[in-house]
């Protein structure tokens, strides 16, 4: 972009001495000057970028829309490798474009606007004066509302969001200027004064997203309970499906109302509920204000017991969740009716009874997951190391594999117990644990209640010494690190890295730029460069402690009177 915002000549951003024309997928030429007076949107986007082409049907969009009525033009600059993609997906665009045979143009112009990603929407006037470099995100938000695509008109729209928040009611909410109506699954029209003062479920969903299909049997069943005790309580689907077909195989099994497929109305609520999970159901009070902002954990949960969503309801279930975990024993979570057993190495039942008192691992994992098959070797490593000191310790593998010769081949790399493939068992673990996402590591004690759902950080961070990975046992390591690191000097200077000093840092992962080994906890680290040592490789004859912080710790000795064993510099 210009610096600082400065125009630049519009006819010079976009011709080259033998070109003044823009291109038309029709291939006519439209001069450059023709521009003047517009308001101007450079896409930046390529045939083979998939973001780009779920953004493009949008702006084309958004185009249709502006065009004949306001002065916007588009033109697209391809990041295309060849000549044939670039003409194929250029006919799906209304608008112009730099020819693909002027490289040079494309080039700078990424150069100019700085282009690190795409797609990319940068909005200039006809001056080329930069305006606005997020016309992508103003888009998607907002389509063409967003025009003139200014500052002041972001803000203004921002501070009509937050005004349309404190004076919500359900017509704001379900009502456009083009509709005043919801749908039923026969395709009848409900008109929204109908669901007035009733408490009203938003339910935000995309119905081939897995997660929304696995909460649905369990959403039906609380609505139809509902229904039938007479509960003033209503859902309506809210569905971010991009494809019409799914929605409505989707929403005819579905007992609930909805907005129409597709309808402008969704992206908006979207924004005004700040989704930021699937699936969200939104709860709306008999006075049409936000009650609660996502109840469907509440209802994976709970069921029906969470109904009517009310801070005091809330309240409740926290007390009876507080219960739960302070009497759950191993029992409680393991043995379901005849299932009351783990597999062992050989294939064996092992008894639950057998398990307790001991310190239980429950290992959430699953072998297509990269992060889980990078995690599992370094769990085995401390499994070893935990098991020679503590026989009074075991762990569970509870796979989340996609098929039975998955979870057995990745089961066959580790040394200890397992829940059996498809276990039904898994899913009320998942839910009592509140597994978001794996590799997961939650940790029990001897009494089979829950010391903490972050082992998987803590065996990162500390290893085997972690275990029993109470809070004492925490403490305990802070105190050891604290007293390892006590007499370190706070600062030092070293021949590897002379530009700056290096400062005692806590990292809790990191690679030596000396030895090249992975380091852990402490390192003498430049924030500036990223650059890191070991104490061990810091603290030696080519370091030398800053004199004033070292005076200032009482400790003005010359390096060679430490001595480094491991990753442990004590002075001699």
């Amino acid at each position: 972009m210009a610096e600082g915002g400065d125009a630049r000549d519009l006819h010079s951003l976009l011709s080259s001495p033998s070109r003044d024309f823009l291109l038309r997928n029709d291939g006519q030429q439209v001069k450059i000057d023709s521009l003047k007076g517009k308001k101007i949107g450079l896409y930046f986007s390529a045939s083979w970028c998939g973001p780009c082409q779920r953004f493009t049907p949008q702006l084309v969009q958004v185009y249709n829309e502006l065009a004949p009525k306001a002065g916007f033009e588009v033109v697209f600059v391809s990041g295309d490798e060849d000549e044939e993609s670039f003409t194929d997906y250029f006919s799906k665009m209304p608008w112009l474009a730099v020819p693909f045979t002027d490289s040079e143009t494309r080039d700078r112009l990424d150069e100019v606007f700085k282009v690190r990603g795409i797609p990319n929407l940068v909005i200039i006037d006809d001056q080329g004066k930069l305006e606005n470099e997020n016309g992508v995100g103003n888009i998607r938000s907002y389509g063409a509302e967003a025009y003139p695509f200014t500052p002041e008109r972001m803000k203004e729209i921002k501070e009509g969001e937050d005004r349309a928040r404190r004076e919500q009611t359900l017509t704001s909410v379900l009502v456009s200027p083009s509709r005043d109506f919801v749908i039923s699954r026969d395709g009848n029209k409900v008109p929204v004064s109908e669901l007035e003062g009733k408490t009203i479920g938003l339910l935000f969903s995309v119905g081939t997203y897995k997660k929304c299909t696995e909460f649905s049997p369990k959403l039906v069943e609380v609505y139809n309970k509902l229904k039938e005790n007479g509960g003033d309580f209503e859902i309506v689907l809210i569905s971010l499906e991009d494809d019409e077909e799914s929605f409505k195989q989707d929403f005819e099994t579905k007992p609930w109302l909805a907005l129409p497929f597709n309808d402008k109305s969704s992206s908006k609520l979207a924004r005004h509920f700040m989704l930021s999970t699937l699936p969200t159901l939104v709860i709306l009070g008999p006075d049409g204000k936000t009650r609660h902002s996502n109840v469907a954990e509440a209802i994976e949960e709970h069921g029906i017991v969470a109904y009517p969503f009310t801070p005091e309801k809330f309240e409740e279930l926290k007390a009876i969740e507080k219960a739960k975990a302070e009497a759950q024993t191993l029992e409680s979570l393991l043995v379901s009716g005849d299932l009351n057993y783990v597999l062992g190495k050989d294939g064996a039942k092992v008894l639950v009874s057998e398990l307790v008192g001991k310190n239980i691992l429950m290992y959430f994992s699953a072998h297509w997951c990269p992060p889980c098959r990078a995690f599992t070797p370094k769990l085995v490593e401390v499994y070893k190391q935990i098991k020679e000191r503590d026989e009074a310790f075991e762990l569970i593998f509870i796979s989340s594999d996609r098929d039975p010769e998955a979870f057995s081949e990745y089961y066959s790399q580790m040394p200890w117990l397992a829940l059996p493939y498809g276990d039904p068992r898994k899913s009320t673990l998942s839910q009592t644990f509140k597994v978001g996402g794996i590799p997961m590591l939650a940790a029990l004690g001897p009494t089979g209640r829950t010391v903490t759902k972050e082992a998987r950080d803590l065996v990162l961070a500390h290893g085997a010494d972690a275990y029993p990975f109470t809070e004492e046992r925490l403490k305990e390591i802070e105190a050891k690190y604290n007293e390892m690191a006590k007499e370190w000097p706070k600062k030092v200077k070293h021949a590897l890295h002379e530009e700056h000093e290096l400062e005692l840092t806590r990292i809790q992962v990191y690679m030596c730029d000396k030895c090249e080994e992975e380091g852990q906890i402490w390192s003498y680290h430049c924030g500036e460069c990223d650059f890191d040592l070991h104490a061990k490789c810091a603290l030696n004859e080519e370091t030398k402690a800053t004199s004033d912080v070292a005076a200032k710790e009482g400790g003005g000795e010359s390096n060679d009177g430490w001595v480094c064993d491991g990753n442990v510099c004590t002075k001699a």
